[in-house]
């Protein structure tokens, strides 16, 4: 047994678990056991009874662009049932806008590939993209789970099928608010629930058969100091994208700041700079008034003061 084992063996019964969202644990969770992956598809797809899946069969996960300017998409998990419904499965621990673009086009591109020459249209099969993703996207939505398909604008209720596109925002998830699906509550309990912190796992997902063998395969003392490495790796990676992001936040939100604050100051500069010129022009005005008063009470002919004061003959006849 290696150092690294022997430092984190079991004690007192509590085991050291690795964070299954990482990429390294989620595909030796689900890209490795199909039973769980099953398990997993049928807890969170929007499934009929009756059409549940039975059997999975694993697929290349990489996705090849006939485009040569388009990069190849490689996906955490492939798989297709008995029936031939495709599976496509990500964990995404980040957000980011082009992604949305890489699972329609993930999801398309599978959908298209089923056409083999000679086959018909009707042999096309479901296509489910599955799309986990430890982080908050719709901020103004307090729904963590999203189905999206082709539907018709002014009759949303009428679907065509074929490619259904699916998001989980995990911070958003409360087991209380899905507690009549039992299996969806425990698979997502396990996903935000497990991480490195964990020494005790919750009873409810060590009860359950299915997750209980997820939870023995994400125990640090399953990993060899190969893949230990890879995951330590993998999370630094991720650390270190969140803290520049975090960064570019920061930044933006100074220059902002900064930027809202010099255009305040020099608002209130030219405020005050056209505030004086109004003023001179008021009062240059209003002078030339009094004078032009002053001289009409005189009985000053009307032509000598609008030469005089810049008046009009009807502006004087008001005074």
């Amino acid at each position: 047994m290696n150092k690294r084992k022997n430092a984190n063996k079991k004690e007192h019964g509590m085991s050291k678990y690795l964070d299954p969202k990482t990429d390294i644990t989620f595909k030796k969770v689900f890209g490795e056991h199909p039973d769980l992956l099953m398990s997993l598809l049928n807890a969170l797809l929007p499934l009929e009874d009756g059409h549940e899946i039975e059997s999975l069969e694993y697929l290349s996960n990489e996705l090849i662009s006939r485009t040569p300017l388009t990069k190849w998409s490689i996906v955490d998990v492939r798989c297709k049932d008995n029936h031939g419904r495709q599976f496509i499965v990500e964990m995404q621990m980040e957000w980011n806008s082009e992604f949305t673009q890489r699972v329609l086009y993930n999801a398309s591109h599978t959908y298209v590939k089923q056409l083999e020459p000679g086959l018909h249209y009707d042999t096309i099969q479901p296509v489910y993209s599955l799309n986990l993703i430890n982080d908050i996207y719709e901020k103004d939505d307090d729904e963590f789970y999203h189905h999206y398909q082709m539907a018709e604008e002014n009759h949303p209720e009428h679907i065509i099928e074929g490619i259904h596109l699916l998001f989980f925002e995990l911070p958003k998830f409360k087991p209380q608010t899905i507690s009549e699906k039992k299996m969806q509550v425990l698979w997502l309990r396990f996903l935000t629930e497990i991480n490195m912190g964990t020494k005790v796992a919750p009873t409810e997902l060590l009860e359950n058969e299915e997750v209980s063998k997820a939870l023995k395969l994400v125990e640090e003392s399953a990993f060899s100091d190969a893949e230990m490495n890879e995951y330590d790796h993998y999370i630094d990676a991720v650390r270190w994208e969140l803290t520049k992001k975090h960064a570019q936040k920061v930044r933006f939100e100074k220059a902002l700041k900064q930027g809202m604050q010099q255009g305040l100051e020099q608002g209130i500069q030219q405020g005050i700079q056209q505030g004086i010129q109004q003023g001179l022009e008021q009062g240059r005005a209003e002078g030339i008034l009094s004078v032009a008063i002053n001289m009409k009470k005189k009985g000053i002919a009307t032509s000598v003061i609008a030469e005089t004061t810049g008046l009009t003959t009807e502006e004087i006849e008001k005074l």
